[in-house]
């Protein structure tokens, strides 16, 4: 497998990712991503505790393929569907179901960095809208993205061990 991309939310307010080639991971993620942070607030994924409740962050990281974009390119009969798009931090080529991958497997980088899966990155209108934009396409194509990314919507993971991530760099998965 490849990184083929890396991404950064650090614009406030926004949720489409900007490009870079290289990025530096610590402990509690992207530095200046909108998920960076050892800790987060209880929202609507964490039902079992009172929203706002201050928890550990394992959705620090979003990961997305380029196999899986494809797909739901197809299904949605789009040209392409931009990993930015979706907000995602990185793009791997070579994992045609990375959305598969059962929690706690771990994604070692060239560089020594390990992150480790917290779970499937459930498919939401936010990403949806913003394909939207990104193609100028039809308001009804946000709903339907939910549906066609069902599955194929990536992961979430959280920083095991820091290091340094570069476009082009080999990645391998370690399995529980």
């Amino acid at each position: 497998m490849e990184l083929a991309a890396l991404g950064i939310a650090d614009v406030p307010g926004a949720f489409v990712t900007r490009p870079l080639d290289l990025a530096v991971v610590t402990y509690a993620g992207l530095e200046g991503d909108r998920h960076a942070g050892l800790t987060m607030r209880a929202g609507v994924r964490q039902k079992h505790l009172p929203k706002g409740t201050e928890i550990r962050n394992a959705r620090q990281l979003s990961l997305v393929s380029v196999e899986e974009l494809e797909v739901i390119s197809r299904a949605l009969g789009v040209s392409r569907v931009d990993f930015r798009w979706l907000g995602a931090n990185l793009l791997v080529r070579g994992a045609p179901s990375l959305t598969r991958w059962p929690p706690g497997s771990r994604l070692q980088c060239a560089s020594g960095a390990v992150l480790v899966i917290d779970g499937e990155n459930e498919p939401c209108r936010k990403a949806g809208q913003a394909i939207v934009e990104g193609l100028g396409a039809e308001a009804q194509l946000a709903a339907r993205f939910v549906k066609a990314a069902q599955h194929l919507r990536g992961l979430v993971a959280w920083v095991e061990r820091p290091g340094t991530m570069r476009v082009g760099d080999a990645l391998t998965l370690v399995s529980r």
